[in-house]
């Protein structure tokens, strides 16, 4: 059991089941769970012809690691569907491609939350040190994610900055967000080639990832809260970028 991956929760087993079901090995289900949702999921499952286990909470709970499973835990083989390079990326991307950089995003909750926000803004790929984030595999991140983290493509690099100048050399724009700018997010155009480079709770980015950057800018805050959490400013920095590629012509 140790080569294999938890996953834990409804929408991130769900989307493993439509995206790669040869990968789970094992699949446990609360016995007393009986409603339509998780018939339809047994049906699925049974189709795509799981190992199914009917158990007690109390085992969900010390399988999951009693975090929040939702009544279901999966043990699964790693999949290898988002783990790409750059170059796939961007030359699949239709010429306009839309990436995100999180650096030193250490927390598998906010870690989670970018990755949903990045699947549903349709961001290409997700960029992030490979030694100095939360571990892809990790079934909080799944969780959070509901299962993103299993679809978009995820880049691990060893040596950030020097990814982000070679982004820079295919033309990427490299716009780093810092709540001590004096630039707005509102004020750049978004609609042209880019990534977003976000930086950890507390942090921020690092100098070197600052230094790389071609454009800082903040998220304009009018209330007594200083500061957004990471999945949250990266939620709102994407969606300006599908506003303004979606939605208007001109800045």
């Amino acid at each position: 059991m140790t080569s294999m991956q938890t996953m834990i929760g409804f929408h991130s087993i769900l989307m493993r089941l439509s995206q790669d079901p040869t990968s789970i090995k094992e699949l446990y289900i609360d016995i007393k769970r009986k409603d339509k949702r998780i018939l339809d999921f047994i049906k699925k499952a049974e189709e795509n012809k799981c190992k199914l286990y009917y158990v007690e909470s109390a085992k969900l709970d010390s399988l999951s690691n009693y975090m929040k499973h939702q009544g279901l835990v999966a043990f699964c083989r790693k999949s290898n569907i988002k783990t790409v390079n750059i170059e796939d990326i961007l030359d699949s991307s239709s010429g306009n491609p839309l990436l995100l950089i999180l650096d030193e995003i250490t927390d598998p909750h906010n870690f989670g939350s970018c990755f949903r926000t990045a699947n549903a803004s349709g961001v290409d790929a997700v960029i992030s040190p490979r030694d100095r984030s939360a571990n892809i595999t990790n079934p909080v991140v799944g969780k959070v994610s509901c299962g993103a983290s299993d679809t978009v493509p995820y880049i691990p690099v060893t040596n950030l900055a020097r990814t982000m100048r070679l982004l820079r050399d295919y033309g990427i724009t490299l716009v780093g967000t810092d709540g001590s700018s004096s630039k707005s997010i509102y004020e750049i155009d978004t609609k042209k080639p880019m990534a977003w480079v976000v930086g950890s709770e507390g942090k921020g980015m690092r100098r070197l990832t600052r230094d790389t950057c071609d454009e800082i800018v903040k998220i304009p805050m009018s209330g007594n809260v200083m500061s957004l959490n990471a999945g949250v400013a990266t939620a709102i920095c994407l969606f300006e970028t599908v506003r303004q590629r979606k939605f208007s012509s001109t800045l």
